[in-house]
């Protein structure tokens, strides 16, 4: 097969002589070759195609054709070997896989889909996909990612699930920070937007429907496989997890907290936000500007589903989820509140006579059979087990109680140790605060209840001690003062002979004390 240049210059040498043999030595060819070209060039036909020589599978191209065509191109070359074979083609299987792929790439031509760019317009299309986020202490995230398809302003934002409160809270999430509500909300057929399929047609989720309603718009669903109507929101995915998924591309470290992921996710919306977008050549946050203007006002208050699901406070100021039992402020006793999971934590949401939303807790994620109380949730009280405090409910019990705090801890230490006579002995105290003052008899009972003394003369000895020590200091032990005897009688220790004689070169003893035992002891007598 001669080149371009090598053809050219067969004809240019043909054009020059006006014979084949003197072009032929011009170029360098065989005259026949020269001959060929010319023809080619007289019939209309391009000289650089080859001509196709008859080879053995063309008698077996109509039973191959029909194979790719009954197969929709999916048939493979060894099962159209086999095929043909039977029939009686005896060529190898080199020619017919050689053969099938032409066969193939001719049927692909033929059912080749024509796309048509998607040409938007301002305040019309929100589009929102999920993408498979990182895992984050052995738990798989999620990642909803939106766009606006006319400024190609991007929200991300980290969840743990898909379930339907999710979806409204990141719907009305992106929707604030748009600042507006578009049209029409395009996005896949799951569960939660499309409940069933009759007919083709999409049989959209009732609570769904009440969502799109609360905010003004409408919520529509994407066709299979359809990249004209949410291709923009899968290159959103795509975008988010090639730089938000830790892998060996981007070097990013793994994720240890949610808040991590989460703080992430704000800074791309910020990055790729502020960005000149390659289709528009400049930031999506300028053009967002613009949008707005085409954008429906936004609803003041957030649907109630997107604070998740609805739970009746019990009377002891819990709620519980998902067996678990999580405490709120004691005022909304016998109310409802709503709940949902957010990351690790989650958050219970009140919404006032007033309509007005307002996050009233916010818990660690628990396990069943282990409530998560928080105490400020509850008024204050005193301990129940260590410091009750008795309350009077007959003048008995009033006129004891009214001697002092140390007529109190009286009664609850002799509650607690048992004693008997406790009323008997708590009007002796009563008919004693007449003869002494009040505040000594509860100074009495007092120090009775810190000593454990409950016996019934206990208090009048405690009576007649405190008087008889009014005004006079006890005497403690100071620095300056001890009880141990001093160390200098040890002074002439191993001076002495063993005939009793002192020795004349030993120095007396110092101190009051001897060097002879006997004296030692008159001494300290």
């Amino acid at each position: 097969m001669k080149s371009s240049r090598e053809i050219m210059e067969i004809l240019e040498a043909y054009d020059l002589t006006g014979s084949y043999r003197a072009a032929a030595e011009l170029a360098g060819c065989d005259h026949h070759t020269v001959a060929r070209y010319v023809k080619m060039r007289a019939a209309g036909q391009a000289p650089e195609q080859r001509r196709h020589r008859a080879r053995a599978i063309d008698d077996f191209l109509p039973k191959i054709e029909e194979l790719v065509v009954r197969s929709r191109g999916k048939i493979r070359a060894d099962v159209v070997h086999q095929r043909i074979a039977a029939m009686g083609f005896t060529g190898g299987e080199r020619t017919t896989r050689r053969t099938v792929a032409e066969a193939k790439a001719q049927y692909r031509l033929g059912q080749h889909r024509i796309y048509r760019p998607w040409v938007t317009e301002p305040g019309l299309w929100l589009q929102w996909d999920w993408g498979s986020g990182p895992v984050i202490g052995g738990r798989q995230s999620t990642l909803w990612c939106a766009w606006l398809a006319w400024s190609r302003f991007r929200v991300v934002i980290p969840v743990w699930d898909k379930t339907l409160p999710t979806i409204v809270a990141c719907l009305d999430a992106t929707l604030r920070r748009i600042g507006g509500v578009p049209a029409y909300a395009l996005t896949d057929n799951e569960k939660t937007v499309t409940t069933e399929h009759i007919a083709g047609i999409a049989v959209r989720n009732a609570d769904i429907v009440e969502v799109a309603k609360h905010y003004g718009m409408t919520i529509r669903t994407c066709l299979p496989a359809d990249p004209e109507s949410k291709g923009g929101s899968e290159a959103t995915v795509r975008i988010a997890k090639a730089d938000l998924v830790p892998t060996e591309v981007n070097l990013r470290e793994e994720y240890r907290r949610f808040s991590q992921l989460e703080a992430a996710c704000r800074d791309f919306c910020q990055e790729v936000n502020a960005r000149p977008h390659r289709a528009t050549r400049r930031p999506p946050i300028e053009l967002l500007a613009e949008e707005r203007q085409r954008l429906h006002p936004l609803p003041q208050q957030p649907f109630t589903a997107a604070f998740g699901t609805t739970r009746r406070v019990n009377w002891d100021c819990t709620i519980s989820v998902d067996g678990v039992r999580y405490s709120v402020p004691h005022p909304l006793v016998d109310t409802r509140v709503w709940a949902r999971f957010h990351g690790d934590e989650l958050i219970v949401t009140a919404v006032g006579g007033d309509g007005t939303a307002t996050e009233v807790a916010r818990h660690r994620r628990g396990s069943p059979g282990s409530p998560v109380i928080d105490e400020a949730h509850y008024p204050p009280r005193e301990d129940k087990d260590l410091e009750r405090t008795p309350k009077a409910t007959t003048a008995e019990e009033t006129a004891f109680l009214m001697l002092g705090p140390g007529a109190s801890a009286w009664l609850a230490e002799a509650a607690a140790a048992g004693i008997r006579r406790i009323k008997a002995k708590m009007a002796q105290a009563v008919a004693l605060a007449k003869l002494h003052s009040p505040t000594a008899v509860d100074r009495a009972l007092g120090a009775a209840a810190i000593t454990g003394r409950f016996a019934d003369a206990d208090l009048l000895s405690i009576l007649d001690y405190q008087a008889r020590r009014t005004g006079t200091e006890p005497s403690r032990a100071t620095e300056a003062h001890s009880l141990q005897p001093g160390t200098s009688a040890w002074a002439a220790f191993g001076t002495t002979t063993i005939s009793g004689t002192a020795d004349p070169t030993a120095a007396p003893p110092t101190g009051n004390s001897t060097g002879n035992s006997t004296d030692l002891d008159e001494e300290l007598t």
